[in-house]
C-alpha cells in the first residue's frame, strides 16, 4: 500500500473503511485522532506520532511502532501482537488488556502506563523502562527483560 498523509489517513477513516493492513504511515501526525477498532496489521508506523489518539481494540498485530510517539493514547484491548514496539514512548498510555504478548518492547517508555490485565507473554522488555507503570492482572509468563526486584515492585504497588 502507498505512503499516506494525515489527510489522507482521515479520509480513510471517514469512509469506515476499517481495513488498512499493511499501510506505510512512517513519521506521520496522526496525533489525537479517532482510531478505534481498524485493522492495522502490519502497518509501518516507525517515527509517527500517535500520542493522545484513540486505538482502542485496533489490530496493530505484526505493526512497525518502532520508535513511534504513542504517549497518553488509548490502547485499551488492543491487538500489538508480535508488534515491534522498540524505543518507542508509551508514556501515560493505557494499554488495559491489551494483547501484547510476543511484542518487541525492548527500550520503550512506558512511564506510567496502565497495563492491567494486558497480555505481554513472551514480550520483550529489555531495558523498558516500567517506573510507575500499573502491571497488576497483567500476564508475564515467558516474558524477557523483567526487572529482577519485580516481585518486590508489584507489591508495592497493590
Amino acid at each position: 500500500m502507498a505512503d499516506l498523509t494525515r489527510s489522507e489517513v482521515i479520509k480513510l477513516i471517514a469512509s469506515q473503511s476499517s481495513n488498512s493492513r499493511g499501510v506505510m504511515l512512517q513519521g506521520v501526525d496522526l496525533s489525537q485522532l479517532t482510531l478505534k477498532s481498524l485493522n492495522l496489521s502490519e502497518a509501518n508506523l516507525t517515527l509517527a506520532n500517535l500520542s493522545e489518539s484513540n486505538l482502542t481494540q485496533t489490530d496493530l498485530s505484526k505493526s512497525n511502532l518502532t520508535m513511534a510517539n504513542l504517549s497518553y493514547a488509548d490502547l485499551g484491548e488492543a491487538n500489538l501482537q508480535g508488534a515491534l514496539i522498540r524505543e518507542a514512548s508509551l508514556v501515560g498510555a493505557d494499554l488495559r488488556s491489551a494483547n501484547l504478548s510476543n511484542a518487541d518492547l525492548s527500550k520503550a517508555d512506558l512511564r506510567g502506563a496502565n497495563l492491567r490485565g494486558a497480555d505481554l507473554r513472551q514480550a520483550n522488555l529489555w531495558h523498558a523502562n516500567l517506573n510507575e507503570s500499573n502491571l497488576i492482572y497483567a500476564n508475564l509468563e515467558g516474558a524477557k527483560g523483567l526487572p529482577v526486584n519485580l516481585d518486590e515492585w508489584l507489591k508495592d504497588k497493590t
